[in-house]
């Protein structure tokens, strides 16, 4: 893709300029042509000569020089002209600024024009966006009023009337901009590619992305990994709409997008190491905090403050957020005591006390800066009748250039600190207004720079499958316009995948019944088999502990039983299973959403509505990855053995897991699969019951 084009363009034909002020191609033309734009601007419209001092084109056709950059404002059937005419003037990139696309319903429309731009090799943004700015170009490519700062804060939207927001909200905040795109639609280019375009842009050092639906989370989290375990990672906040079902739909309608729900961001956000925002305010205070700190691990962080109850706050918050209070070495308490006075606390939080001025802040946090077991430093700021906050904002400015620890300041109050926080932002120090941020911002920082640094093992592949027999099972099954299959199928699919099932047959018979159990030679559990029947305890499909001595009998009472409750069911017979040793019920799962297929495991059997203790994650799966999904159940202690319970066989779940995500990357196809109960104990995992549905 010819990014260049885009951000960069020495020339921009703007299809649909129009002398009528306050409107898109109005707009678009004033901003190149009033906030500095260096390279060439040709306005086309057939109905007028000028535009700001700019001859205007009636037709794309009448230019006789080469543009890079279209932006197009015109209705949206006749857009995909326009781009034909713009690719044989040499267009590389496209901003279609118009509406009326796929958010209207028109999908056709929209998959034409994307059709289009991909034939002629044109980087498509939109439709139905603001427009790019590249603030170090001094191009506005939008119709927002506003030319922001040079920053190194890369910010992208599916949303163009929140990215005018954005962009005053930040000129107040004194946050710049790298580079600036309302990316609508996403006909075309999408966060992934516009992620993997920042990552190698100098200027870029935070990606801040405000996302309504997102698509293929296996590549997301494949390439993420790629760019951010190398070497020069840089921090992607998100901050995802939708969470609710109200705002899922809101959604759809705003968009024409199909959310695959929270959870699945949220695994997607924790394999990729994405940082989530809860909302704009947090997305701002993370990325000041992530734009001006060194990306180095923190564990342990030293409060300075002048006030208690702000430090005690502030301590539950840097804990709550996953870091440590550091125990300050001995010689920083003694130093602290030279000149702190008597009633000052000279260990971590370090209260300074109310009377403190800016040499005492200064002070305290050159003996700080020296202290081996403070990784960072939060510095606290509540307006007294003697506090300066100018001179304590100017010691942190002077301590920002001698020490590359973590720093944020919360300067609290507003007209009473705001000449301590203008001259933060001037020389880019984090400041946030409340203390809860400046650690929720330390804390995603420390979560980033330690995710950047894990090393994960390879993906574990199993030879011994029969793909082959899936693959065939699947392709029978299209054929009748088959697509579900119940316990006694599915059982046959994992077998194939070598999944650890206990004994089972099935019986279309009593007689059949009674001669599979005198081979098993054991107890079993009696399952109805029926197409219709999901839920088969809820309709008497279910009977324990039959031998071979009732089984005719136990059989003849089952037929009769759920034909009664569900008398338009289908019953082919049963299946029969050995009775299960004791042990933990758990469910292991594929649910394919607009992300991709995604597993799930947690708490099982009847309780998995009721607790609903469950983990997600996205295939391919790495043995840490696994052992997270595990491990990040409230009730992951249990399988380590309680109340005089073995432990469960650890590799055995392992294994199970990484099965079913083989099975997944497979047969993408797979739409919904559950094994439940999955039951663990110190003899190794066992199937009891599976259903598979497929696309």
């Amino acid at each position: 893709m010819n990014f260049q084009a885009l951000f960069q363009p020495q020339s921009i034909a703007i299809v649909g300029a129009s002398s009528r002020e306050k409107t898109v191609g109005n707009d678009v033309v004033k901003n190149l042509v009033q906030q500095g734009f260096a390279g060439q601007i040709f306005p086309i419209n057939p109905k007028i000569d000028e535009l700001y001092g700019v001859k205007v084109y009636h037709d794309i056709k009448d230019l006789d020089q080469k543009i890079d950059l279209v932006v197009v404002a015109i209705p949206a059937k006749f857009v995909n002209s326009a781009i034909e005419e713009a690719a044989k003037k040499g267009a590389q990139a496209a901003i279609v600024i118009s509406a009326g696309f796929k958010e209207a319903g028109n999908f056709a429309l929209e998959q034409e024009l994307a059709e289009t731009c991909k034939r002629h090799n044109i980087i498509l943004v939109g439709p139905n966006c603001l427009g790019v700015i590249n603030a170090e170009q001094k191009m506005n490519a939008s119709f927002a009023a506003i030319m922001p700062e040079v920053g190194n804060v890369a910010f992208m939207s599916q949303s163009g009337a929140l990215c005018t927001a954005v962009l005053d909200y930040a000129k107040e905040l004194g946050l710049g901009f790298s580079k600036f795109i309302s990316i609508g639609n996403k006909a075309a280019l999408d966060e992934l590619a516009l992620i993997q375009y920042l990552h190698e842009d100098p200027q870029t050092k935070v990606i801040c992305i405000y996302a309504e639906a997102l698509d293929n989370a296996p590549a997301i989290i494949a390439s993420l990994k790629k760019l951010n375990r190398g070497k020069n990672p840089k921090p992607v906040i998100i901050l995802k709409s939708g969470k609710t079902e109200a705002g899922a739909s809101a959604i759809a309608s705003h968009t024409g997008s199909l959310s695959g729900g929270d959870n699945a961001y949220q695994a997607l956000f924790d394999q990729a190491g994405i940082i989530r925002a809860q909302s704009i305010s947090e997305l701002f205070d993370l990325a000041s905090v992530m734009s001006t700190n060194p990306l180095k691990a923190i564990k342990s962080v030293t409060i300075v403050t002048n006030a208690g109850g702000p430090g005690v706050l502030t301590t539950d918050a840097i804990i709550e957020n996953g870091l440590t209070m550091a125990e300050l070495e001995k010689n920083t308490v003694k130093k602290l005591r030279e000149f702190l006075p008597a009633a000052a606390n000279v260990h971590n939080p370090v209260d300074v006390l109310g009377d403190a001025v800016g040499e005492v802040y200064e002070k305290t946090l050159n003996v700080l800066s020296e202290d081996k077991n403070t990784d960072a430093i939060l510095l606290l700021l509540t307006p007294q009748s003697m506090t300066e906050p100018v001179e304590t904002a100017r010691a942190v400015v002077n301590l920002r250039k001698k020490t590359d620890k973590a720093i944020v300041v919360s300067l609290m109050g507003r007209d009473l600190v705001a000449g301590g926080v203008k001259l933060l932002r001037d020389n880019k120090i984090a400041n946030t207004t409340f203390p809860e941020s400046a650690a929720l911002g330390l804390g995603a920082l420390a979560k980033f720079v330690a995710w950047t640094k894990i090393k994960e093992s390879g993906v574990k592949v199993f030879a011994d499958v029969d793909r082959e027999k899936v693959a065939k099972i699947f392709q029978e099954a299209r054929k009748v316009g088959k697509t579900s299959f119940p316990e006694a199928e599915a059982m046959e699919i994992l077998r194939a995948y070598n999944f650890p099932l206990l004994k089972s047959a099935t019986a279309k018979s009593a007689k059949e019944a009674k001669k599979i159990l005198s081979e098993f030679n054991c107890a079993a559990a009696m399952k109805i088999v029926s197409p219709d029947i999901l839920h088969k305890s809820d309709v008497g499909g279910v009977m324990l502990n039959v031998t071979a001595d009732t089984v005719e009998s136990k059989f003849t009472e089952m037929m009769t039983v759920v034909a009664k409750n569900m008398p338009q069911a289908k019953l082919e017979g049963v299946l029969l299973m050995e009775m299960a040793p004791q042990g933990h019920e758990t469910i292991l799962g594929i649910n394919k959403n607009s992300l991709g297929s995604m597993l799930m495991f947690g708490l099982g059997g009847i309780y998995v509505e009721v607790f609903k203790d469950v983990t997600f994650a996205f295939p391919p799966l790495t043995l840490l990855e696994i052992k997270k999904m595990v491990n990040g159940l409230k009730s992951s202690s249990i399988f380590a053995g309680t109340r005089g319970q073995q432990a469960i066989d650890q590799e055995s779940l392992i294994s199970a897991i990484a099965r079913l995500a083989q099975l997944s990357s497979d047969f993408p196809e797979i739409k919904e699969l559950d094994i439940n109960p999955l039951l663990l104990s110190a003899s190794g995992a066992k199937v009891l019951d599976a259903r598979i549905v497929i696309d």
